[in-house]
């Protein structure tokens, strides 16, 4: 498991990489978010995020480079604000913290989130079953063969269960995936690639906005 800790403040920072360190977590930090889009090509199972950091707002960088990745992040607040505290979890994070904290509240959460991400490795939606680490597909038990772009197109549905993807962020990503300039046409052809494969209900879409996988209809 490795972490990423995005934290201005020096002594809060020390501490923090102390405690992780005892607890044998393998981890990078960053001051600020410039220094954390720099780091994002590592696969973090956590990242922990101050809101304000000399360069930006956390829920800014959240929300443009984090959320269609799917890491778990714990916001850490200053300011033991209800509005700030809404705004972050409703973005979709899964935990925040208010300084000063604890360590051990913030090791308990830690452990928490990195539990329930182990136990949903496997995401089962009717017939279809995706193995998230393997990257495997199958239907009715029996592996379904899809092209390594198909499959992250389908990682990026599975890891935001209930929340549309917009064809936007399909475009974008698959220029990331790929280096390869691309269009809503090629969007629509590997939707219906997927779809033809899997079966025409699982991903659902949203009209003039994008695409919805469900995990509960």
């Amino acid at each position: 498991m490795k972490l990423l800790l995005i934290e201005d403040d020096i002594d809060i920072t020390n501490n923090l990489k102390l405690l992780l360190k005892e607890n044998n977590y393998e981890f990078d930090n960053a001051y600020n978010i410039t220094e954390g889009i720099n780091k994002l090509s590592n696969n973090y199972d956590l990242i922990i995020l101050d809101i304000s950091l000399p360069d930006g707002n956390g829920f800014s960088f959240y929300k443009n480079h984090l959320l269609a990745k799917n890491i778990p992040v714990v916001f850490l607040t200053a300011k033991d604000d209800e509005d700030d505290i809404v705004n972050g979890l409703e973005l979709g994070a899964e935990d925040y913290i208010t300084k000063p904290f604890s360590s051990k509240e913030l090791l308990a959460r830690i452990k928490r989130i990195l539990l329930k991400k182990e136990k949903n490795k496997i995401i089962e939606i009717e017939d279809i079953k995706f193995d998230l680490e393997k990257m495997k597909v199958t239907k009715n038990n029996k592996e379904v063969k899809l092209t390594s772009l198909e499959l992250k197109i389908l990682y990026l549905f599975f890891t935001n269960l209930n929340k549309v993807i917009t064809r936007e962020s399909i475009i974008e990503n698959i220029w990331n995936w790929t280096g390869n300039d691309v269009n809503d046409n090629t969007v629509t052809v590997y939707l219906k690639r997927i779809r033809e494969k899997l079966g025409d209900n699982i991903i659902i879409t949203v009209k003039g906005i994008g695409y919805r996988v469900d995990y509960e209809k």
